[in-house]
C-alpha cells in the first residue's frame, strides 16, 4: 500500500455512473497521484492481427465497460482500490504501420510507466503487445513464468513471413529466454491445430497446456491446481486473450473459437492468483465492433478487476475464498 491513503475511483453516489472521467473504474489519472502501486495501461495496437481487426479500440471500450466496477471485492475479501493506490495511465502511442516500430514504442512506455508504477495492468490491442511487455517484465524480475488463457498457442513461428505478430510472442519470448520454460503454461486451448508438431514445439517452448476441453473433467479448482502446482513461487506474469471465453460470453474479439470457458469459470481462476507472486497482467484481442451489449468489455473488465484484486496485499488465499467460490460453481 502507498504511504498516503490511496484515491480511489469517483463517487457514484455523487457522480453518475454514465459521467465523470474515461478512466478505467473512473479511477485518478497516474499524472493526479505520486505513484501508483498498479498502473492501467492501454495500448491500442492491433497492426499483427491475422484475421478480424479492431483491438485498437479495446482499451477505449474496457474503460467504458468498466464504470459499474465497485470498492469491495467480496469473493476475495478485498478493497483493492483502497489498500493500493490503482491509476489509469492512458493510452501509449503505436506506430500502426510498423510493427517493429511498435514493439518499440511498447516497450519503452512500459518501461517508463513502471518508473513511477509497481505493477502494470495492460489492455490491448492484440496478443503481438506481450512480447514487448514481457521484455520489460524479464529485465525487473527475471525470467517469468506465464500463464497464457487463449484459445490458441501463439507460439508459431511465423505469418507470411513476419516473426511478431499475434500468433507468436510466445515463441519469441521463450527463444529471447524472457520467460521460465519450468513454470508456464497455457489454459483453455482449443479449436483446430495446424499440424501435431504444433503441440510438439509448445511443449519444447516451455509450456504445458489445459485444453478447453479439460474443464468438463477437471472444473475450475483442478486448473488452479495445475497452475499453482506448475508456477510455485516464481514471478508470474498473466496473459489473458479474451477469446478464452466462449463467444456466447465474448463475441467482440478477433478470433473466435467455439467451445471456450464460461465468464464464471474465468473470474474463479483469476481469483486465485492472490496467493501467486503475480506481478504483471494483459488482458488483449477485445474487439469492439463485433461486441453487442458490451458482452465482452463488461468480462474483461471484470478479469481486469479480478487481476487487480489478487495483486492487494490484503487478498484471501485461494483456500479461503474456496467456500464463497464454491457458492458460484455450477
Amino acid at each position: 500500500m502507498t504511504a498516503n491513503a490511496a484515491r480511489g475511483p469517483v463517487d457514484a453516489t455523487q457522480v453518475p455512473r454514465f459521467a465523470g472521467p474515461a478512466t478505467f473504474a473512473r479511477l485518478p489519472r497516474l499524472d493526479e497521484v505520486d505513484r501508483a502501486d498498479v498502473a492501467v495501461l492501454g495500448v491500442p495496437f492491433d497492426s499483427g492481427v491475422s484475421y478480424r481487426p479492431g483491438a485498437r479500440f479495446g482499451p477505449a471500450h474496457v474503460r467504458a465497460s468498466s464504470k459499474l466496477l465497485r470498492g469491495y471485492n467480496p469473493v476475495q475479501d478485498v478493497e483493492p482500490f483502497a489498500v493500493q493506490q490503482v491509476a489509469d495511465a492512458g493510452d501509449l502511442a503505436c506506430n500502426p504501420f510498423d510493427i517493429d516500430e511498435a514493439v518499440r514504442q511498447i516497450e519503452l512506455g512500459a518501461r517508463a510507466t513502471l518508473e513511477t508504477s509497481g505493477k502494470l495492468l495492460t489492455i490491448g490491442g492484440d496478443h503481438t503487445i506481450a512480447l514487448p511487455l514481457l521484455r520489460v517484465m524479464q529485465e525487473v524480475h527475471g525470467p517469468i513464468a506465464v500463464v497464457h488463457f487463449d484459445a490458441h498457442l501463439d507460439t508459431w513461428d511465423t505469418y507470411f513471413g513476419a516473426p511478431v505478430t499475434h500468433g507468436t510472442p510466445f515463441r519469441r519470448a521463450s527463444e529471447e529466454g524472457l520467460i521460465d520454460r519450468t513454470g508456464s503454461m497455457h489454459v483453455g486451448i482449443r479449436g483446430p491445430l495446424y499440424a501435431p508438431s504444433d503441440l510438439a514445439d509448445d511443449q519444447v517452448l516451455g509450456f504445458q497446456v489445459v485444453g478447453s476441453h479439460d474443464m468438463d473433467d477437471l472444473g475450475w479448482r483442478g486448473v488452479v491446481e495445475r497452475i499453482r502446482a506448475r508456477v510455485g513461487a516464481r514471478p508470474t506474469y498473466v496473459s489473458l486473450d479474451i477469446d478464452v471465453l466462449d463467444p456466447a460470453f465474448a463475441p467482440g474479439t478477433g478470433t473466435p473459437e467455439a467451445g471456450g470457458l464460461t465468464s464464471r469459470e474465468l473470474l474463479n481462476i483469476l481469483r486465485s492468483f492472490s496467493g501467486l507472486n503475480l506481478v504483471g497482467a494483459d488482458i488483449v484481442e477485445v474487439s469492439p465492433a463485433y461486441d453487442h451489449a458490451e458482452i465482452t468489455g463488461i468480462a474483461a473488465s471484470h478479469a481486469a478487476y479480478e487481476l487487480i484484486s489478487a495483486m492487494a496485499p490484503d487478498a484471501m488465499a485461494p483456500e479461503a475464498t474456496a467456500p464463497a467460490a464454491a457458492a458460484a460453481d455450477d
